[in-house]
């Protein structure tokens, strides 16, 4: 196994998501994450690392840790470029929940599932943007990061 790479992650608990659908999206992020990731934040020790992430006064912690929970680094990001997608994000998973919930024809939950998919994309994009030279990562570890971000924002 990489050294690089998460082997813990905590979200910030500030209350419950909105529905069952959300919370399984979000604990397949997490196992989805902890069984492949690449997370290089340059200038720590060698991982592999635990990672809190938690929102605070309008911004985004990755409060980073060594694999025995002794603090190595945080770091802060704006949320405010994030905005716009975890607001659309929410509001495709309400609606895919809404269509499986109501019996909707397969081909219009695959493409809302695609829309879903394309905000994942977007996410995993602006993640690794605003977190290049900060924290090396693979796509589908931002992919997965994102849709933790998103899950956290559910809970304010």
């Amino acid at each position: 196994m990489p050294a690089q790479r998460l082997i813990r992650i905590e979200l910030d608990e500030c209350g419950d998501l909105p529905s069952a659908y959300a919370e399984a999206d979000r604990a397949q992020a997490v196992t989805d994450l902890l069984a492949g990731n690449h997370f290089d934040p340059p200038g720590l020790k060698a991982g592999p690392y635990a990672l809190h992430l938690a929102l605070r006064d309008g911004r985004l912690v990755f409060d980073i840790r060594a694999a025995d929970d002794t603090p190595l680094h945080a770091l802060v990001l704006a949320l405010g470029p994030f905005r716009r997608l975890i607001k659309d994000y929410a509001m495709v998973v309400e609606s895919h929940e809404q269509a499986v919930q109501d019996g909707a024809q397969e081909a219009r939950i695959q493409a809302i599932d695609m829309g879903r998919r394309g905000l994942h994309n977007e996410g995993a994009e602006l993640l690794c943007e605003r977190l290049e030279g900060r924290i090396g990562l693979d796509f589908e570890t931002a992919r997965r990061l994102f849709t933790l971000v998103c899950a956290l924002h559910q809970r304010i």
